[in-house]
């Protein structure tokens, strides 16, 4: 493979260049990946766009002499620093806090090939090698980490990313805009330091440079961080506000103090256009790994190497998700041309077989939607555009989706495009004043589950309590109920025997033990013995993480109940396998404890050959007061 195809990692990959020198360098927690999934390849093929010479130093030694910090010398403009497609302490971390065994990102899922929080060691790293030299910081564990946070891992609030690192300027969100704007004042003559008002960036200020006004239109002074470690309120009160302008189409800047400085939160660029999102999906990736990893697999590149991500943002605002906090709520969709040419580039690649694994986005049917009125969006602050409701301004017809699917299906290379990204089936269910909108998204559901489901069709429901769901911002069960008996009578018309995977979480805010009892009675009454599921992750800038640490909703102040312990999240957690005989013992216990022995019986009594009261633990105690062989063979299959 011709070298000259991917950025350059190496000096010898530069003198095959002909190049002396480099413009900006990129260090990157994950596999340097070509493809525009991955972030550092993204702002890599943004700046080289942009004339400049870009190279990628991906997840460098950070633990030896640090030659891979050295190798390349200092930029002629800055280094840059992602710590990777996924928030490094996710990365790394269970919700339990147990250390992963492995790592999706790095090749063969080698673990250990990343510090935690790559943004302020490799910061910190290349500040005190190259002092002179600006350092700007990118990606989603920095995005999310803009202002003060709490920190589930350490469990305590922490400043904005600025502060524990060295970096001059952190770009959140997605960073194509900023880093183009950027570069042309870079271009221009401007001096890096002497940049403090560029969009969608974080910066320090000093302290006299704050607004005389607490709270205007143009600028918000939040409270500070040490007011915050004094008050939890205030810190709920500040997300709140930043939730609030991450959301709205003309936001304020956003102060915060932060020890001898002030982190200034300058606001978001507007969402890119079609033209712009094209630009970026457009460039000439080579959609493959470096040649570097020849015979090494990725794990994270093989999920995605045969799909399409048509649009970026997502309006569902769901309490758990850091997407809009990210990406934001307004939709950027692609043209049907760009996604095509995409798929012509897919089926060249090495390994295709006729199937594309997935045509969609954050959430896989809000392609080409928003608002209606763009003058009433204007106006509006929510976070989400469904939840409570559907937003009647909101355009939720699905007839560009059936046109995007047509086109690439009719493609000669093509046998089959599934969708693998999550369904909304609240968009799919809600009744508009239009009757042909209705009948368009009727179609549209057909569609999808005949045409489109490669035997699995993932949902989330998230939960089936609605005081539980309302905290969540997600749709009442009932609707998911709605949803499975459309899915199924079309299986059943077709001839299809297709599963419908839904995705729950246990310990949110707001769930509590007795919620999650329910969970499983209804889940089993439906006949679901579930799989995908997770426990809670307080994961930086979402109203559920700020409900964790605080106790209270951001939006209410209301005191709301938060399973915090090991073994509260594991009582809460063990309704999910009620069907494992071993769960039954501690589930009586559990539901005798909280007076809700009838739940106990609508999950056991079905099974003919259980009797309450005589679980698996307790024939494996009487069994053990025979002394009967600990190799007993029946005991060990119990206990597997």
């Amino acid at each position: 493979m011709d070298l000259k195809n991917w950025l350059p990692t190496t000096k010898k990959e530069m003198e095959i260049r002909g190049w002396d020198y480099l413009d900006v360098i990129i260090f990157s927690g994950d596999a340097y990946v070509d493809h525009p999934s991955f972030g550092a390849a993204v702002v890599g093929r943004i700046l080289e766009a942009e004339g400049l010479r870009v190279a990628i130093v991906p997840q460098p030694n950070w633990r030896d002499d640090l030659r891979d910090f050295k190798k390349l010398g200092a930029p002629r403009l800055f280094f840059g620093i992602s710590a990777g497609a996924m928030d490094s302490m996710v990365n790394h971390y269970t919700a339990n806090k147990r250390l992963r065994s492995d790592d999706a990102y790095t090749p063969d899922a080698k673990a250990g090939m990343r510090p935690d929080m790559p943004s302020i060691v490799y910061s910190n790293i290349l500040k005190e090698i190259f002092p002179d030299t600006p350092v700007v910081l990118g990606g989603i564990e920095a995005s999310l980490r803009r202002l003060s946070h709490y920190d589930y891992w350490q469990d305590k609030l922490r400043p904005g990313i600025l502060a524990e690192s060295k970096a001059d300027m952190l770009v959140y969100g997605m960073g194509e805009k900023p880093l183009r704007e950027l570069v042309r004042r870079l271009k221009s003559g401007e001096d890096f330091y002497s940049i403090k008002d560029l969009n969608q960036t974080v910066v320090r200020e000093s302290i006299d440079k704050l607004p005389t006004d607490k709270e205007s239109k143009d600028d918000i002074l939040l409270s500070s961080m040490s007011e915050c470690l004094k008050d939890k309120t205030k810190q709920s009160k500040n997300f709140r506000h930043i939730e609030e302008e991450s959301n709205k189409y003309s936001a304020a800047t956003l102060w915060q103090v932060t020890g001898d400085y002030v982190m200034k939160v300058n606001p978001p660029f507007a969402q890119m256009t079609e033209a712009e999102i094209d630009a970026s999906f457009d460039l000439p990736y080579t959609r493959l790994p470096h040649p570097k990893y020849k015979d090494k697999r990725i794990p994270a590149y093989d999920m995605i190497k045969f799909s399409v991500n048509m649009h970026r943002g997502c309006f569902g605002g769901c309490a758990f998700c850091t997407i809009s906090a990210h990406q934001g709520k307004f939709i950027a969709s692609r043209s049907k041309e760009s996604i095509i040419k995409e798929v012509k580039e897919i089926v060249k690649l090495p390994g295709f077989k006729g199937y594309l694994s997935d045509l969609g986005g954050p959430s896989a049917n809000m392609y080409k939607m928003g608002g209606i009125d763009k003058e009433i969006c204007k106006k509006c602050k929510k976070p989400s555009c469904i939840h409570p409701v559907v937003c009647p301004n909101l355009n939720t017809n699905h007839a560009p989706l059936l046109d995007v699917y047509k086109d690439v299906d009719a493609l000669p290379e093509i046998k089959k495009s599934f969708i693998g990204s999550g369904v909304r089936y609240d968009l799919l269910l809600h009744k508009t004043k239009n009757e042909k909108i209705n009948k368009i998204n009727q179609k549209y559901t057909e569609e999808l589950i005949i045409n489109h489901v490669s035997g699995r069709l993932k949902v989330a429901p998230e939960h089936t309590s609605d005081k539980t769901l309302y905290v969540m911002r997600k749709p009442s069960f009932t609707q998911f109920e709605e949803f499975k008996r459309i899915f199924d009578r079309i299986n059943r018309e077709e001839g299809l025997k297709q599963q419908l995977i839904p995705y729950f979480i246990s310990s949110h805010p707001g769930s509590t033990l007795e919620d999650m009892a329910e969970l499983a009675a209804a889940t089993k009454k439906l006949d679901f013995k579930l799989e995908q599921v997770q426990d809670f992750t307080p994961t930086p800038m979402t109203v559920a993480t700020e409900i964790y640490y605080t106790g209270v909703h951001p939006y209410t102040l209301e005191k709301t109940f938060v399973a915090r312990t090991k073994e509260e999240k594991l009582a809460q957690r063990q309704f999910f396998f009620w069907y494992q005989p071993e769960s039954r013992f501690d589930i009586q216990k559990a539901l005798k404890k909280i007076n809700r022995e009838d739940i106990f019986k609508k999950l056991y009594t079905s099974n003919s050959d259980f009797r309450p009261g005589k679980t698996e633990r307790s024939r494996v105690e009487e069994r053990n007061k025979k002394k009967e062989p600990a190799g007993n063979k029946k005991i060990r299959h119990n206990k597997r």
